[in-house]
């Protein structure tokens, strides 16, 4: 007997459900807590790689799916940033990375900024009729905010596991360095794509907008 359950769509469904057990997990202050944080969060953001090719192979495009996808994304960015500003404000060892030392207010400002002027530009072109479809440096966006999270999440477990059993040495120092200077260009190259699709889709919405005035 075939199935009736759209995988695609539990899929998707699933990675909402994983976001806020990322934030509880975050917020634990214990090492081990925070890197099984990490794990959950690299399902979550694999799961985005697969629900949507699957949806297409299988024939299984829903309305629900073209919904809650980008929105399941958006989840699993604010359920990582914010725990992010807050533990490294209320806890600044934690943060130190190089040039950045924590994740100020405006990073999350550039982050949320990007994604609410897009939805609510997107929201407008919808009522006029018009679609702006997804574009590959939306993609690329995507793609440098999760690794950013992810190397993210894994300096704050780091940093709280060296805090915890007081690790010193070269090899300690050797490893902050090589982690948190991934970390840094990580979230460097997240914040140019950005800037940089924001400035593309402007564009983009731009041209629709006139052309559908003309």
């Amino acid at each position: 007997m075939a199935s009736d359950v759209n995988l695609p769509n539990a899929i998707t469904t699933l990675r909402v459900l994983l976001a806020p057990v990322v934030t509880v997990l975050l917020f634990e202050s214990g090492a081990s807590a925070r890197l099984v944080g990490f794990v959950v969060f690299l399902a979550a953001a694999l799961s985005d790689l697969v629900d949507g090719a699957l949806a297409r192979r299988r024939g299984e495009i829903t309305d629900f799916g073209k919904l809650v996808d980008p929105l399941a994304d958006k989840l699993l960015l604010v359920a990582t940033l914010i725990p992010f500003y807050l533990i490294t404000l209320r806890s600044p060892d934690l943060g130190e990375l190089p040039l950045f030392g924590g994740i100020g207010l405006w990073i999350l400002v550039v982050f949320f900024g990007r994604e609410l002027l897009i939805t609510w530009l997107r929201t407008v072109a919808a009522r006029r009729g018009l679609v702006v479809p997804a574009r590959t440096i939306g993609k690329r966006k995507a793609l440098a905010q999760n690794i950013f999270i992810g190397s993210m999440i894994l300096w704050i477990a780091y940093r709280t596991a060296a805090i915890e059993h007081g690790w010193t040495g070269s090899l300690n120092t050797f490893w902050a360095g090589l982690h948190g200077w991934f970390t840094t260009i990580s979230l460097i190259v997240a914040l140019v794509l950005t800037a940089v699709s924001l400035f593309v889709y402007l564009v983009e919405f731009r041209r629709l907008f006139r052309g559908a005035e003309a």
